[in-house]
């Protein structure tokens, strides 16, 4: 039996325009607690009806996260996350640095943690994965060419770097090996591209030592 996909065209209608009647109003906020990167916040917010309440929620710096795809492969990281207690593949990422673009973090991130050098990195999908109680934006960015430069230098961030066949990408996810938000969308994104534009399957590059 034959199953047909279809995919919507990318000059699809817009969404409908925004009518801000269910806007929530900020009165005021004050820091409960904070470090360089993370704000723990008491804001004095005003919903839609009219009642006023005292909402908690994290300001959060951004992230930005790289998807580097070589022949039908795509570099991943096999790391240690210690609040969860769980080990699974990861993309390279890292915090947006005050002032730094987010594409250029992703570019940073990538060559501290694997020791490639992406190649020129163009925008996949961004996305505000808790947008209801943090303001953090997440960006992920694709390449499709590499460079190994050396050695990771960030040394506390994997324990193993791979070049991982993209075929193999769905079953990773279904057997929870795949588990971060952030790889997760920006994978799955590169999956939807492959299926309109299929990358070839030739040998991906020398894995790193």
């Amino acid at each position: 039996m034959r199953i047909s996909v279809h995919l919507p065209p990318d000059d699809a209608p817009a969404a409908p325009p925004i009518l801000h009647s269910m806007r929530w109003h900020i009165h005021g906020e004050e820091e409960a607690w904070g470090s360089p990167w993370l704000s723990v916040r008491r804001i004095d917010v005003e919903q839609p009806d009219g009642e006023r309440v005292d909402y908690h929620a994290i300001r959060l710096a951004d992230v930005a996260a790289a998807v580097i795809t070589v022949d039908a492969h795509v570099l991943l990281m096999w790391r240690h996350r210690f609040l969860t207690d769980t080990w699974a593949w990861e993309l390279p990422m890292g915090i947006v640095e005050p002032g730094e673009a987010p594409i250029h973090a992703a570019a940073r991130e990538a060559e501290e943690e694997t020791g490639w050098r992406p190649g020129p990195l163009v925008e996949l999908i961004r996305s505000q994965p808790g947008a209801g109680i943090m303001d953090s934006t997440h960006h992920v960015f694709r390449a499709t060419t590499a460079r190994r430069i050396g050695a990771p230098t960030e040394r506390n961030e994997s324990d193993r770097i791979e070049w991982i066949p993209l075929s193999g990408i769905p079953g990773m996810i279904a057997r929870h090996e795949i588990l971060s938000g952030i790889t997760l969308l920006g994978l799955q994104q590169t999956l939807l591209q492959e299926v309109r534009t299929p990358s070839t399957t030739q040998p991906p590059p020398s894995a790193p030592t």
